[in-house]
């Protein structure tokens, strides 16, 4: 617990306030709301937490009834010690609102992701870009389908002016499939490089790709370069045939599994990751997770529900968001074992959340869209992210004009999570935050409403990733110093 810092009312009756309770290796915890801040809880500090969950007492009471079990100067430090972390406060208190935090002016921009194309060698029955969900007609649209060196450039120069004095800057290329237009990426990487040594700041370099076009020169350009290559591939061949098809409606699998291969065996410059998309159909977690690290080879595997509408076939609702969870808490369990014999293993969806619960990262936003990261469109349009690169409804300026403030500190205010009263109770806000603009924009019509179908959910893996967190610093505390950086 921390050191005594506050001291609740003595004449007037206490209460619990906003955390959640969780076990974990024997030991009691609390993850404070809105804080999300964890502490452990010694046992007079679990006494006198067991003597609230009835309703109010009066400090004194409390006192007089724990004063056989514990010393009652220890009982008095430990009210204040609750007191201080928010755990416990006056009965009458009002609930502590959610803050409209805004960020600063001028926040910089950490990472830009730039659509190189929005064309595709395979038509996805879920694509987000091309399906049913599309917010951007990038087929018939005014969209040019390859993003030009000399707007490339511009996108250079816009991520090095607002990243501000940040060190380091990351660009992220995507499409469409983004090696359709590799030679933009050859010319754009050398170009960002030079310029970054120019004004004293280090470029990393990342991209997405279906690993369909992948050549071995194409592999050697991506290992010399140190780009981090992310490949979007949904498990073994009849489940990667099911819907990641080329426009024929054959199957990718057979294309894309000896080029991964060879991508794997000579790109060792950065790990490579692998990309998931769940869907109703494709819903054998652990099937899919063995196949990619084991036979496969990736680094590390991360899955990602699809994001669509309620009423496509594909779409997962409460049976299989259900199902997900349960072998995500298998594969997160392991992922544990593993991390106690500070061994590897490559089920990054844990760690990512983790990494949040270590941080103490209490969100205001989902991600960050419209704040630290920008999508720009093949056109050079800012937008919210690369999902709606090109979509005038969600727009931020141009790479030439540079960011329009006014629209972005707009669109700041109105998605704030002080706007998203449904939100306002539940105790996962601050790793939620209300889930993805573009789920919500998809289901909802809009991005400014949580998905509320997703609660229960975010709220259990939030649980299970409390677990593991608690485990890991009773078991091997030392592994958790690899979230400080």
């Amino acid at each position: 617990m921390t050191p005594a810092v506050a001291e609740p009312g003595a004449m007037a009756p206490i209460a619990l306030r906003e955390f959640h309770p969780f076990e974990a290796a024997g030991e009691r915890y609390v993850y404070m709301v809105p804080s999300a801040g964890v502490f452990k809880l010694d046992d007079p500090s679990a006494a006198v937490i067991d003597a609230l969950s009835t309703g109010p007492r009066m400090p004194d009471d409390i006192v007089g009834e724990l004063s056989g079990r514990f010393p009652e100067e220890r009982l008095r430090e430990t009210l204040q010690e609750l007191a201080g972390i928010k755990a416990v406060g006056t009965a009458d208190a009002p609930r502590e609102e959610v803050v409209n935090d805004l960020p600063p002016e001028g926040f910089p921009l950490t990472t830009m992701v730039l659509n190189v194309t929005n064309k595709c060698n395979l038509a996805c029955t879920y694509c987000y870009e091309y399906g049913e969900d599309k917010i951007v007609d990038t087929t018939f649209g005014d969209q040019p389908k390859f993003m030009l060196d000399e707007t490339a450039r511009d996108s250079v120069e816009f991520l090095l002016k607002e990243s501000g004095d940040l060190p380091v800057a990351h660009l992220t290329f995507f499409g469409g499939e983004t090696l359709l237009n590799f030679p933009v990426l050859q010319d754009t990487v050398a170009y960002a490089r030079r310029r970054g040594a120019e004004v004293g700041k280090r470029i990393e370099f990342s991209l997405t790709t279906n690993a369909t076009l992948l050549r071995p020169d194409i592999i050697e350009w991506l290992a010399e370069n140190e780009i981090g290559v992310t490949v979007s591939i949904d498990g073994p061949k009849e489940m990667q045939d099911r819907m990641r098809v080329f426009h024929s409606g054959r199957g990718s699998y057979e294309t894309v599994q000896p080029k991964i291969k060879e991508l794997l065996r000579k790109h060792r410059t950065r790990p490579i990751g692998a990309r998931v998309t769940l869907t109703r159909e494709n819903l054998d977690i652990r099937r899919i997770y063995e196949h990619l690290r084991e036979d496969m080879g990736f680094w590390e595997i991360g899955f990602a529900p699809v994001t669509t509408d309620s009423a496509r076939d594909y779409a997962l609702e409460d049976e299989g968001l259900d199902d997900m969870l349960g072998q995500f808490e298998e594969l997160a369990f392991e992922w544990l074992e593993a991390a106690v014999e500070n061994e590897h293993h490559g089920f990054s969806n844990v760690k990512d959340t983790l990494e949040e619960i270590h941080k103490g990262v209490s969100k205001a936003y989902p991600c960050g869209a419209g704040l630290g990261l920008l999508g720009v469109s093949t056109a050079g349009e800012v937008s919210l992210c690369h999902r709606f690169a090109g979509s005038d409804d969600h727009g931020f300026g141009t790479v030439t004009d540079g960011i329009d403030r006014e629209q972005q500190r707009e669109f700041l205010e109105d998605h704030h999570i002080k706007n998203k009263t449904d939100c306002h109770t539940c105790w996962a806000r601050p790793i939620c935050s209300g889930g993805c603009y573009h789920e919500s924009q998809v289901r909802n019509g809009s991005t400014t409403g949580p998905n509320l179908h997703f609660c229960t959910w975010v709220r259990s893996w939030t649980h299970t990733c409390l677990e593991i967190y608690g485990e890991l610093a009773e078991r091997n505390p030392e592994f958790l110093a690899r979230f400080d950086a």
